[in-house]
């Protein structure tokens, strides 16, 4: 009788969990369309928040009445939200797709476990997803973090970041790993880093050109040139956005050192020597080709992760 007793409590809390994950999924999927319309920073970041803790708390409550499969799908969403919380980078087509799958596999588990159907895309088939035990996709990513230190055509950078991502997950208790949301992190990524090049290629020679001929100009007329390095600064801060964006360390220091050498000419406090200017000019004309040669690296590293994970 009390096996009884249990089994029709368990059915009480999994009806009260359904009720409360079709409220969290409204709101994620309201969440998400307004996100797509571009709002503004503050209204963009509320509604990054909205989405994160509408999948924590899907996966939290899934964990307390043992539906792991929704748990996992739930929490497996977190990292699409981290890679485009930032108000500074509009929601691509590519990362709204990325967020639509994510639901359509949550509403999958969440019909599995409940027996409620959810608000999916009647049309939809999709195959039931690929994971890989956490653990051993940490492992795996510590192997291949330790044989690209040695690397001249690799870096480090996205395999620590997914590691980093991955720990993160552990902590909700997630045990295995959704292959297909990682490679849509994988691929966000690489979509980030190609709007970072573009900027970079846009910018990095007006910056340059304008330094060129603003070294040009004689002490005494800075101050009718005051407007023109201040825009100058405006760019260099722009280029340091979106190198902050994609985590380009290198780029970072150097667009900050920019900026401050820029708003002190503005401010007419220092007079740079010519070989200085020469020497930023160059370095903002080889930007582009550098970027290039980073944004590849970071291809062949997200091809060395994609090869540990299981066939799509």
């Amino acid at each position: 009788m009390a096996v009884d007793t249990d089994d029709e409590f368990q059915k009480e809390l999994i009806a009260l969990f359904a009720q409360e994950a079709q409220q969290w999924l409204q709101q994620i999927h309201v969440a998400l369309d307004e996100l797509q319309q571009g709002p503004p920073a503050d209204r963009h970041l509320k509604l990054a928040y909205t989405i994160k803790a509408g999948l924590t708390n899907l996966g939290g409550s899934a964990a307390t009445i043992s539906l792991h499969d929704v748990e996992q799908a739930s929490f497996s969403g977190l990292p699409l939200v981290e890679a485009v919380e930032n108000p500074a980078v509009p929601l691509s087509a590519a990362a709204f797709v990325a967020f639509c799958k994510q639901l359509g596999r949550i509403e999958d588990a969440l019909a599995r476990a409940t027996g409620v159907a959810f608000d999916a895309e009647p049309a939809r088939e999709e195959a039931v997803a690929s994971t890989v035990p956490i653990q051993e996709l940490l492992a795996a990513l510590s192997d291949l973090d330790r044989r690209l230190a040695g690397s001249a055509a690799m870096t480090c950078r996205v395999t620590k970041a997914i590691i980093a991502q991955i720990d993160g997950m552990t902590k909700n208790g997630v045990t295995h790993c959704d292959a297909a949301s990682l490679r849509e992190v994988l691929a966000l990524g690489a979509e980030a880093e190609g709007l970072y090049a573009q900027t970079m290629q846009r910018l990095g020679p007006i910056v340059a050109d304008g330094i060129e001929k603003m070294a040009q100009e004689p002490a005494g007329q800075w101050n009718e040139a005051s407007a023109k390095w201040k825009a100058l600064a405006d760019h260099a801060a722009e280029l340091w956005l979106a190198s902050q964006q994609v985590s380009a360390v290198e780029a970072m220091a150097f667009f900050t050192g920019l900026q401050s050498l820029l708003t002190l000419v503005r401010d007419q406090r220092i007079m740079p020597p010519a070989p200085q200017c020469k020497r930023v000019e160059s370095k903002l004309r080889a930007m582009p080709t550098a970027v290039h040669a980073w944004m590849e690296a970071g291809r062949q590293e997200r091809g060395a992760i994609e090869a540990l994970l299981p066939a799509a």
